[in-house]
């Protein structure tokens, strides 16, 4: 419920810097605040993304866009939304690591701790001191409901969303992690911020799929980082190619982005990369059990994927190694996967093998396993890599 009786504008104010020194105290980076009325035109965006599919395999978005399209819709009470950010800014720029195809590259965000545990947990003690300070009622969220977060920040002054869709920060760059806190109290609103990308298409450019339609559109389908964390079935065979050796998210667009030059690096420990996840050699990727994954990626977002998906990616970035210097290395890691319980896994494999093998040894591969294959899904690969080597 609201402070009884009301508190006094200049009282709010003071309190609204108090909560900003709070959260910096908590390891946030930039604390603002913004209506929770602000974004009135945010859920005709998200309408048109799932209307033009863009959202591919993510059904969630569309069953829960009502309740995304504001704050209010989510929460009747709230009148104003704190917009909080943690910076996890990388040492160095992650696309150097693309030019090593016997390694992985996992997206920065995932390198360390899974930061829903970090930062839910400070959020809860800047609620209880709000709570305690206002005696107002109040939600926290940390990207896990349907909060519309990157207008909701924009809107607070935190930064723009830039034509990769994503949230630019002129102190900050791209790196930014963020959550809110819902109150029914109104604070006193940041001056939203204004559109600084101008002529710039540093991030479309940089995209090596071509998610992007058109700027400031995203079409899920295409993106790396869809393609090997959401979507669940085999990653179509045309973008294969083009994956290279990210094996967890992307971070081209991101990382393509003038403003970071004005980055920092995280300063949370708990965000700074894990050297095993810096530069992990994908044949000792591609070696882990199940029981081997779920200990490797303890606390890290990568586990949420699970094992299998997990080695899907890897598989597919073995078989990008096609004639570097390690295919030999690449191909052996492949070849034991051609019998993995999974058949998600198997068809990876295959594809990875058909990519890496010469002619006659796929072809005695295909001879001995492609008739005991029952999966549809791995059958095809099998057919495809067939068909590939009488195209050639």
């Amino acid at each position: 419920m609201s402070p009884t009786p009301a508190t006094p504008a200049k009282d709010l104010a003071a309190l609204k810097e108090r909560l900003r020194e709070k959260a910096r105290a908590y390891g946030f980076d930039l604390c603002r605040v913004t209506s929770a009325e602000a974004i009135p035109k945010a859920g005709d965006a998200l309408d048109a993304f799932v209307a033009a599919g863009h959202h591919g395999s993510m059904e969630w978005m569309a069953t829960t866009a009502d309740r995304r399209r504001a704050p209010q819709a989510l929460w009747p009470q709230a009148r104003s939304v704190i917009v909080l950010a943690m910076n996890y800014g990388p040492e160095e720029d992650p696309r150097a690591l693309l030019d090593e195809p016997s390694l992985g590259a996992i997206s920065v965000y995932a390198r360390h701790r899974d930061y829903h545990d970090i930062i839910k947990g400070r959020l809860k003690q800047i609620a209880g001191w709000l709570v305690s300070e206002l005696s107002c009622d109040l939600k926290v969220f940390v990207d896990t409901a349907p909060v519309m977060e990157k207008p909701l920040a924009a809107a607070a002054g935190m930064g723009w969303q830039g034509k990769h869709t994503n949230l630019v920060s002129r102190e900050f760059g791209s790196w930014l992690f963020l959550s809110e806190i819902f109150l029914d109290v109104e604070l006193p609103a940041d001056e939203a911020e204004t559109d600084h990308c101008g002529q710039c298409r540093a991030c479309l450019d940089a995209c090596p799929t071509a998610a992007f339609p058109a700027p400031y559109r995203l079409d899920a389908r295409r993106c790396i980082s869809y393609l090997t964390i959401e979507l669940k079935g085999p990653i179509p065979r045309d973008l294969r190619p083009l994956i290279g050796n990210r094996i967890y998210g992307c971070d081209d667009c991101l990382a393509a982005c003038p403003w970071n030059k004005f980055a920092q690096a995280a300063r949370e420990a708990k965000l700074i990369a894990r050297d095993d996840l810096k530069r992990p050699a994908l044949v000792d990727l591609a070696a882990l059990d199940d029981a081997a994954f779920r200990a490797h990626f303890s606390g890290s977002p990568v586990k949420r994927i699970g094992r299998d998906r997990f080695l899907r990616n890897v598989l597919i970035a073995l078989g990008n190694a096609a004639g570097s210097a390690e295919a030999a290395t690449c191909l052996a890691a492949a070849l034991p996967h051609l019998d993995d319980d999974n058949a998600l896994v198997r068809g990876a494999a295959i594809w990875a093998v058909s990519r890496l093998a010469d002619e006659t040894q796929f072809r005695h591969l295909a001879d001995a396993r492609a008739d005991r294959e029952t999966d549809p899904d791995a059958k095809d690969e099998w057919a495809a890599g067939l068909a590939g080597l009488a195209d050639e």
